[in-house]
């Protein structure tokens, strides 16, 4: 596993030294890696010859030093699960490789749309992630990006970033990697009891219902994904929201076509995020 940018360098130049042709994909992760990950590693895969994923936990992403602390790390079973799949190049820095003054300088901005929704609740959030993901697209330089889709917020600023700043990368994604319970496969949910697991596995239950009753319009599917969680204490709701996949800004009653719904809440002191593509009118 490199640690550290010069390693990056000369493991990356050897690399397109013996395959002068060959495409390259970023997959960027802030470890305790799970099947949603090993997906990606297949997407990469497909899109591209030379995989390389990066562990960085990035403390700009986290509201406290104490969460910061707190998030899982486990390089060793990190490491011996990308060994399995084949990746090309692990790079896994320190903090102060990637943020030498302990945060950055300069930073990359979200903009108004990361302040809504997940960069509501976390405003600090896009913008770190940005900074650093522009930085892992400077030194590696890959052809492609590959993301999944639980995070849709993410994917469309990155896309919104990449097209901004004149990077020459392209974006695959995957559908998100799910439970049979219907819960995204994340890490927080390693955390949870079954109760807890059973009252977080409401919040895609929510969604199939706003899904459902799409065709009656926004505040009817809205009502519909409220109506599925009511009753059940340990679940917060933090947003619920529909919203356009071309702009991510909200949906106005009446409209029809394609949109996302949006959900997030807490459950026993963790935050979970999904999604849904449903059709309305």
């Amino acid at each position: 596993m490199i640690s550290t940018v010069d390693e990056l360098h000369a493991r990356l130049a050897e690399v397109r030294s013996a395959l002068p042709a060959a495409r390259v994909a970023l997959i960027s992760t802030i470890g305790s890696l799970h099947d949603g990950h090993i997906d990606l590693v297949h997407r990469a895969r497909e899109v591209a010859d030379v995989v390389v994923v990066s562990i960085f936990v990035n403390p700009l992403r986290f509201a406290t030093s104490a969460e910061f602390d707190r998030y899982p790390r486990t390089p060793e079973e990190d490491a011996a699960l990308l060994e399995s799949l084949g990746v090309d190049v692990v790079f896994a820095p320190g903090t102060a490789e990637l943020l030498p003054d302990g945060s950055a300088t300069t930073k990359i901005s979200a903009g108004d749309l990361g302040l809504r929704y997940e960069g509501r609740a976390r405003p600090f959030y896009f913008d770190g992630l940005l900074t650093v993901e522009a930085k892992l697209f400077h030194l590696v330089r890959p052809d492609v990006a590959v993301y999944g889709q639980r995070d849709r917020q993410r994917v469309f600023l990155v896309r919104r970033m990449i097209r901004d700043l004149f990077f020459d990368i392209e974006v695959a994604t995957i559908e998100s990697v799910r439970r049979d319970d219907g819960l995204p496969v994340s890490t927080r949910v390693g955390m949870l009891d079954e109760r807890d697991l059973a009252a977080a596995a409401l919040l895609p239950a929510a969604l199939d219902a706003a899904a459902a009753n799409a065709d009656r319009g926004v505040d009817a599917c809205i009502a519909a994904a409220q109506s599925s969680l009511m009753g059940e204490p340990r679940i917060r709701l933090e947003y619920l929201s529909v919203v356009d996949p071309a702009t991510f800004l909200p949906v106005d009653e009446g409209s029809g076509g394609p949109a996302l719904a949006l959900i997030a809440a807490t459950v026993a002191g963790h935050r979970f995020i999904d999604n849904a593509e449903i059709y309305l009118g």
